[in-house]
């Protein structure tokens, strides 16, 4: 890791197309400025981290959800059930 000291105004160059500027110091934290290419992403560590475990969650939430969405969508006795849309193209006889 590059440790770099740099005052309010100064600027710092990643490659030739990234540009960090400083642009305030409060107490013990800094406000940065990042001029970069579209195509590069610039994430937060901490968002980043977030999401993934949010994701993760999710994935094993998912796990026993089928089960939880077929009490939640049967029908109650006496009804007919309310046809489903199908994701299958419609069969065409030549």
């Amino acid at each position: 890791m590059l440790v770099l000291s740099r005052r309010v105004g100064e600027k710092l160059l990643i490659g030739d197309d990234i540009v960090i500027t400083i642009i305030d110091t409060r107490g013990d934290g800094v406000r940065i400025g990042i001029e970069a290419p579209r195509s590069t992403r610039v994430n937060r560590a901490e968002v980043v981290e977030a999401v993934t475990a949010s994701n993760l969650a999710a994935i094993a939430a998912g796990e026993g959800a089928e089960d939880v969405l077929r009490q939640l969508v049967r029908p109650a006795s006496g009804t007919t059930p309310a046809p489903t849309a199908s994701t299958e193209p419609d069969e065409t006889v030549s």
